[in-house]
């Protein structure tokens, strides 16, 4: 019986002692070892107030200051914390409503009493300046500093882009953005956001139950910085970009201006176009649905995203595929009646050879040229030579895209052998059937971007760099991402010459009803027009250029919608445009102002 009794107090002992052991052994590894829970409890009394830094700036070739920050302030608010202020005063303060006061308290009451949220975004410098010296009377309110976006002047919005505050989708993806973060969208601020956004940093403070700020946690030891974002250099040359969109004032249409023997892009303009400023701030919500629901699309970059027909500037490609193919040489002569079966032409000297045609920019020329690319009997049918033709074209940077660093560049359209197959059916069509390719027209459709490239290519004999926006980032002058690369086109150099040569007699030799106008004393400008047809309207202008000749420094193509001839419209801007860059003024004044006073918006036009 007493072995039961000592057996009964053991059993019982090592229940009550057991259990004591195991809590003790779980309550020295919480306390001890494990270092989570003792965070999770600290995180109960401590505030994370996020350091946004200031995002980089931006400058134009010329190191002149394009985009820069101006301080801005989110108030923040603890629901839990605010009593007895005078509301009256708090609102004239900030000049909001009463009915906006009660609003923004009931949303952030509903989302926390105790944890601080977003009562009013981005309060300019002018309101902050006359609100902080009140602060102190309104208990529960506190500023996070914030940075906006200003403009040094009021261009280059599509080149440039704007910064708006992420979405959830943005924060799905990518767990650097929280909630109330910005982001670029679009132009330079969308395709370099890493470089530009720099690093977030954080200070820690001591709250109390009530949410109160005691104190910096451990004295600031485990703050960290905000490091500012990386500044970037552009290629834009800032004069030359406020100049082309001057010219482009009460206009339609876009210019891309290029440095050949880089890639970089010295000017690119969609016009109409609008004030960078108009979203940035409290207002940037507002004017964006305005800028989208305006009818002339100004939000719409067509420099990179339209798709318009070549157009006769196109002839100088055929040219040197068909040179390259040996279908034709420089010598070989085709008269013009005027025109070839339903093509076309104007009147001028018949017949002509591959300058001539060129110069005088001849219809009928050209689709005899086509004719004889697509007919050639080195390949087995017209499907195999078209193949080939289009091969030419891609190697150009036509239909597809060039790589850039714009984001939201297009391919344009370049119908494939199983377009046309699928339209006529298969073996069913010919050289014929796609006759309006000659001349640039058809299905055909291409991207100001793309034809200013392949003006560049043209200016160099037969290669390009991939055009670019961005020369510098940071205290780099290497910029990666592919566009450094040569783009070398399977043509022979001695090709060139005879287009290029047939381009100079365009500008320089033509007769009054060509490209004469673009002539400029001192500067050889080899250029070719075009007349790009439009089913939704007039005409579109359109001109091709590079100069000077040798060593050509600047490649440039101008597109005005609804303008008609190329010659009226198109190479009078790109005239002005190339003088401007490369003399720095501008010598025939009269047609500086014909331009600038041109309004060919909405259907009117001056003549």
């Amino acid at each position: 019986m007493k072995d039961l009794y000592v057996n009964r107090r053991i059993i019982v002992a090592a229940l009550i002692i057991i259990p004591a052991v195991i809590l003790l052994a779980r309550l020295f590894q919480i306390q001890v070892v494990e270092t989570s829970y003792r965070i999770s409890a600290e995180n109960n009394v401590l505030r994370y107030v996020t350091q946004y830094p200031a995002r980089g700036l931006i400058y134009d070739r010329n190191r002149k200051l394009l985009v820069f920050n101006q301080p801005a302030y989110d108030l923040m608010v603890i629901p839990g914390q605010v009593s007895k202020i005078d509301t009256g005063e708090f609102c004239k303060s900030l000049n909001i409503t009463r009915e906006y006061f009660r609003e923004r308290m009931k949303a952030a009451a509903s989302y926390s009493k105790r944890v601080p949220s977003i009562f009013m975004k981005q309060i300019s410098s002018e309101i902050y300046a006359g609100f902080q010296e009140k602060l102190f009377m309104f208990p529960g309110f506190y500023v996070q500093t914030r940075t906006l976006r200003k403009y040094s002047k009021p261009i280059a919005a599509h080149v440039l882009g704007y910064v708006s505050e992420v979405d959830e989708n943005v924060i799905k993806n990518n767990p650097y953005y929280k909630p109330g973060d910005y982001i670029g969208k679009t132009g330079i601020e969308e395709a370099y956001e890493a470089e530009l956004r720099g690093k977030k940093g954080v200070k820690i403070f001591l709250v109390d139950v009530y949410g109160r700020v005691k104190g910096s946690y451990e004295e600031g030891r485990l703050d960290t910085a905000a490091v500012q974002g990386k500044d970037i250099v552009c290629t834009i040359d800032s004069d030359l970009q406020e100049y082309a969109e001057t010219l482009m004032k009460n206009k339609s249409g876009s210019i891309v201006a290029i440095e050949p023997a880089t890639g970089e892009i010295l000017t690119l303009v969609s016009s109409p176009t609008y004030d960078p400023s108009l979203l940035v701030g409290r207002v940037r919500s507002e004017n964006f649905a305005k800028l989208q629901a305006d009818t002339t699309m100004p939000i719409f970059n067509r420099a990179i995203m339209a798709s318009y027909p070549p157009g006769s500037t196109f002839k100088t490609v055929n040219g040197l595929i068909a040179l390259q193919e040996k279908v034709i040489s420089p010598s070989t002569i085709f008269g013009c009646n005027p025109g070839y079966l339903f093509v076309g032409c104007h009147i001028h000297e018949s017949p002509l050879d591959l300058v001539g045609a060129i110069k005088n920019s001849c219809n009928a020329y050209f689709c005899q040229v086509f004719r004889r690319i697509l007919e050639n009997p080195a390949y087995k049918s017209v499907s195999d030579a078209y193949e080939q033709w289009r091969n030419y074209l891609l190697q150009f940077g036509i239909g597809r895209s060039l790589g850039s660093d714009l984001v939201n560049e297009k391919s344009g359209i370049l119908p494939t052998v199983s377009f046309y197959d699928s339209r006529y059916g298969k073996g069913r069509w010919k050289a014929l059937t796609v006759i309006s390719l000659a001349i640039g027209q058809g299905e055909i459709g291409v991207s100001p971007l793309q034809m200013a490239n392949m003006t560049a290519a043209i200016a160099n004999r037969g290669f390009y760099y991939s055009p670019h926006i961005v020369r510098a980032i940071g205290d780099s002058m290497n910029v990666t991402r592919g566009l450094t690369e040569k783009h070398t086109i399977e043509i022979d150099t001695s090709n060139f010459e005879w287009i290029i040569k047939g381009m100079e007699e365009a500008v320089n030799g033509g007769t009054g009803a060509t490209a004469r106008i673009a002539a400029i004393d001192g500067i050889t400008v080899c250029g070719k027009t075009g007349t790009a047809q439009n089913p939704h309207g007039k005409d579109h202008s359109i001109f091709i250029a590079f100069a000077p000749k040798e060593k050509p420094q600047i490649a440039i193509a101008v597109y005005v919608e609804n303008a008609g001839f190329g010659a009226t419209y198109a190479a009078p801007v790109a005239r002005l445009l190339i003088e401007k860059y490369l003399k720095g003024t501008i010598t025939n004044k009269s047609l500086e102002d014909y331009i600038l006073n041109l309004n060919l918006m909405n259907g009117w036009r001056e003549e």
